[in-house]
């Protein structure tokens, strides 16, 4: 199901200015993506929500990067990556990243996706089984088809208010509904500062990207070990996760209380959660949105880039 939250936002938080990758284009790797790496260990790839960036990750790479070489790209269209021309796409996406992954010449590496972040996670794990060593998702399906007048009405509704009143006044409306909270007011008018920037057409081709994606006739191919976590409150039912968790032979973690932007409004669960599962540990109990008084009014201090040592196949 394509929810509001997944054609209208992942909320981001912006990094302090860095130093960012830019890989130039070649015929094999035609894309321009901005890529920062952080850390040192086994390398753990973080893919962005729609209508963001790598900035989604914001308050996970600190505790990320003490244990894994932390690989943070801008998929095409979002962020400093352009859009480049034609159709955007969640398989053309997933290419987009095997080619940089090629470039730097990882052969094995871990996943994490927020979002729309998780689907291309999906789709870059039944691309290339052999190479993905564990995945884990944040609020995603592995299917957004629109396959149901309900579903459509919805899409086609969230679209139209884009178009219509634009993004910064729909990113108002986003900002509302992901982070009601009274102590949440910081991360609301980031959504409103962040996603009301973005530029309408390639906002709404990556939306589009999204609501043509579908991977449910593959998944029960999927042997890579897999692990969902889900809000309680995300805008797609628990019910439908538990369906698809069971098929996908996936672990299903739920955070209490956390609704779609659940790096934001649970990052002390997000952070144990990922952490004991990258490591082969027992996932954690108790996973819960944060407290009024654990809240940020701002993002974290980052740890320094690292220059990733380039080996070109191409």
């Amino acid at each position: 199901m394509l929810s509001p939250a997944a054609v209208l936002c992942s909320a981001r938080v912006p990094l302090p200015t860095a130093h960012h990758t830019h890989l130039a284009p070649s015929p094999t790797r035609p894309h321009d993506l901005r890529l920062r790496c952080y850390g040192t260990g086994q390398p753990l790839l973080l893919i962005h929500g729609l209508g963001s960036s790598g900035d989604d990750w914001a308050f996970q790479i600190g505790p990320l990067a003490q244990h894994y070489r932390l690989l943070v790209p801008d998929l095409r269209g979002c962020g400093a990556s352009p859009a480049g021309n034609g159709k955007l796409s969640i398989r053309g996406f997933a290419e987009d990243l095997w080619q940089l992954l090629d470039h730097l010449g990882v052969d094995q590496v871990a996943i994490a996706g927020f979002s729309m972040g998780g689907a291309v996670a999906l789709e870059m794990a039944l691309q290339q089984v052999a190479r993905v060593q564990r995945v884990a998702t944040i609020n995603s399906l592995p299917s957004y088809r629109v396959d149901h007048w309900r579903k459509w009405l919805e899409l086609n509704l969230q679209l139209a208010l884009v178009k219509t009143l634009g993004l910064p006044r729909t990113a108002r409306m986003v900002g509302r509904r992901l982070f009601p909270e009274p102590h949440q007011a910081a991360m609301r008018q980031r959504v409103i500062d962040v996603l009301g920037t973005n530029q309408v057409e390639p906002y709404l081709r990556c939306a589009r990207a999204l609501a043509d994606w579908c991977a449910a006739e593959h998944v029960d191919t999927l042997s890579t070990p897999l692990l969902m976590i889900a809000g309680e409150l995300d805008y797609t039912g628990l019910d439908e996760k538990r369906v698809w968790a069971q098929r996908m032979r996936a672990q299903l973690a739920i955070v209490s209380g956390s609704r779609h932007g659940t790096p934001f409004d649970a990052i002390d669960a997000t952070n144990r959660c990922l952490l004991a599962y990258f490591s082969g540990q027992p996932l954690p109990e108790g996973l819960a949105v944060d407290p009024p008084h654990a809240t940020p009014l701002a993002p974290p201090a980052l740890p320094p880039e690292v220059q990733w040592p380039i080996a070109d196949r191409s």
